[in-house]
C-alpha cells in the first residue's frame, strides 16, 4: 500500500499482500492480522491466569484458542454468506471455503466465538459467563488489526469527504475520483483501541469478573454495537439498506439489545 498527496488529499493503492510470491499466493495482510490478533489474545489469557483472573491453565488455554480460531473463521465466513451474499448459498455454496478470496462478517464471527466459548466452558466445567467475559476482552485486538487490513486492502471504503485526511480509493465504486473518509481506520480506533482499553480497565481495575459474571460480555456487545453504528455513518454501505440503516448497523442494534439483556441478567443474579 502506498499513498501520495494529490490536491491536498491522499491516493490509496490497495495491495492485499505483505509479501507476494505469485499472482495469487503470498503472505496476506489478513493472515498477518489474524496472527497478531490471536497472539495478543494468547498473551492476555496467559496473564489472566497468572494474576488469578482466569481459571484456564496453559493446556486449557491452547484448547480454548483452537476452538476460538475455528469459531472465528467458520462463523465469519458463514455470517458473510448469510448476511451479505445469501444468493451464493444456493448458487456457489463451496465458496464458503475460499477464505483466500476474503469476505468475513464480524457479526458472524461473534456467533462462532459464542459457540466455541460454550463448548470450551462445558468441556472444562467452567462458568460460561466467566469464560465469555474473558473471551470478549481478547476480541478488540483482532478487530483492530482486521480493520487495518481492510484499509490496506482498500476494502469497506468510507463515504465522500472533504476532511484534510481524506483518501482517493481506486477500489471504491467511483474508481477513486472522489475523496473519502478512511472509515476503516476510524473503526480500528473505535472497535479496536477504545474497546481494548475499556475491557482491560474493567478486568484489571474492577471486580466485575467475580462480582457480576456475564456483565463484561454484555458491556462489550453494547459498546461494540454503539461504536459500530457510529463508524457506519462514515462508511459506504456494503449491502442494501434496511429502514435507512446499513446491514452492519441493523445487526449491531440486535447485538446491542442482547448486550443490554446480559448486563441486566448479570446485575440481577446474586453475587458470588
Amino acid at each position: 500500500m502506498t499513498t501520495s498527496a494529490i490536491f491536498g488529499y491522499f491516493h490509496h493503492t490497495a495491495h492485499p499482500f505483505l509479501i507476494q510470491f505469485s499472482e495469487n499466493w503470498g503472505i496476506r495482510y489478513y493472515g498477518v492480522a489474524y496472527i497478531l490478533g490471536f497472539a495478543i489474545g494468547a498473551w492476555l489469557l496467559a496473564r489472566y491466569y497468572k494474576r488469578d483472573r482466569s481459571p484456564y491453565d496453559a493446556n486449557q488455554q491452547s484448547d480454548l484458542f483452537v476452538a476460538l480460531i475455528i469459531g472465528v473463521v467458520l462463523g465469519g465466513r458463514m455470517g458473510y454468506f448469510l448476511f451479505y451474499t445469501p444468493e451464493l448459498i444456493l448458487s456457489e455454496p463451496w465458496k464458503i471455503f475460499y477464505v483466500w478470496e476474503g469476505g468475513m462478517a464480524s457479526h458472524g464471527g461473534f456467533l462462532g466465538v459464542a459457540a466455541a466459548t460454550a463448548y470450551i466452558a462445558r468441556k472444562h466445567k467452567q462458568s460460561f459467563w466467566l469464560t465469555a467475559d474473558l473471551v470478549c476482552s481478547l476480541a478488540p485486538a483482532g478487530l483492530l488489526f482486521g480493520r487495518i487490513a481492510n484499509f490496506l486492502n482498500g476494502e469497506l471504503c468510507g463515504k465522500a469527504a472533504t476532511v484534510s485526511w481524506a483518501f482517493y480509493f481506486p477500489t471504491a465504486p467511483d474508481g477513486g475520483t472522489i475523496p473519502r473518509h478512511p472509515s476503516q481506520l476510524y473503526e480500528a480506533a473505535l472497535e479496536g483501541v477504545l474497546m481494548l482499553a475499556y475491557s482491560q480497565f474493567r478486568i484489571w481495575k474492577t471486580p466485575v469478573l467475580k462480582s457480576h459474571p456475564g456483565a463484561l460480555v454484555g458491556e462489550f456487545l453494547l459498546g461494540y454495537s454503539i461504536l459500530r453504528i457510529i463508524g457506519e455513518q462514515f462508511r459506504e454501505p456494503d449491502a442494501a439498506l434496511t429502514l435507512g440503516l446499513s446491514r452492519g448497523a441493523t445487526l449491531s442494534i440486535l447485538m446491542g439489545l442482547a448486550g443490554l439483556w446480559m448486563i441486566w441478567r448479570a446485575r440481577k443474579a446474586p453475587s458470588k
